[in-house]
């Protein structure tokens, strides 16, 4: 199993590998377009974790007793699963594949470089984006926007493995069983993928529309 794809392998029709911001990631870095260097942690890992570590089981066992109509049991439903999901070791086969790809995008200062010999020996891991991806956002009938987490300026090996840890959590959010629930998605068949990409120093940010939301026309 692969549990890491390049943004290189992505394209659009990757969703169910990369989740809805991946494989849009994937198809406009393979576009040319300026997208910062990174890769997926794929769906397929996340449901490998789930079910390696057992936890897939104890998950829809708490979601089978949640009315999502009671406010105060969703939440406290939501809370038991996310710390069910934090506070379980990731397996060494998966932690050591995000390790090496988060290594990979390493950049060596080299102002701090006096001597070719000494680029082996430097080593100071980028910061990162780690950004939640689920299998059933940015679809056509549903809008999943903004119900996974994510978080920016990681940087190190514990702290990255931790936030990948919080996205597969972020899954079951209440406000994310609610919606999963009323639109009748099987929770068991929504999968996350998490998106880790370097982070860069923008001069300006914001969001541009290809279509007006209101109206719909371009």
């Amino acid at each position: 199993m692969a549990y890491i794809t390049w943004f290189k392998q992505i394209s659009k029709d990757d969703i169910a590998v990369a989740g809805g911001k991946g494989a849009n990631l994937g198809e406009m870095f393979n576009a040319g377009f300026p997208v910062p260097p990174g890769f997926a942690v794929t769906a397929q890992c996340y449901q490998y974790f789930i079910e390696k570590t057992r936890l897939k089981d104890k998950i829809l066992a708490i979601i089978k007793t949640i009315n999502v109509d009671d406010t105060e049991k969703l939440q406290a439903s939501a809370n038991e699963i996310q710390k069910l999901i934090i506070s379980t070791e990731v397996p060494l086969g998966i932690r050591d594949e995000i390790i090496e790809s988060y290594e990979a995008l390493e950049v060596p200062d080299l102002k701090k470089v006096k001597h070719v010999i000494e680029l082996a020996n430097l080593k100071e891991f980028p910061f990162v984006a780690v950004r939640s991806s689920a299998t059933a956002e940015d679809l056509p009938q549903a809008s999943f926007a903004g119900q996974q987490a994510t978080f920016l300026n990681i940087k190190g090996v514990d702290q990255l493995i931790k936030a990948v840890r919080a996205c597969w959590a972020s899954l079951f959010t209440a406000r994310a069983i609610y919606y999963r629930t009323k639109n009748n998605f099987d929770h068991s068949k929504v999968l996350i993928s998490v998106i880790i990409q370097r982070m860069v120093n923008a001069d300006k940010a914001g969001v541009m529309f290809s279509v007006n939301p209101a109206t719909n026309e371009s």
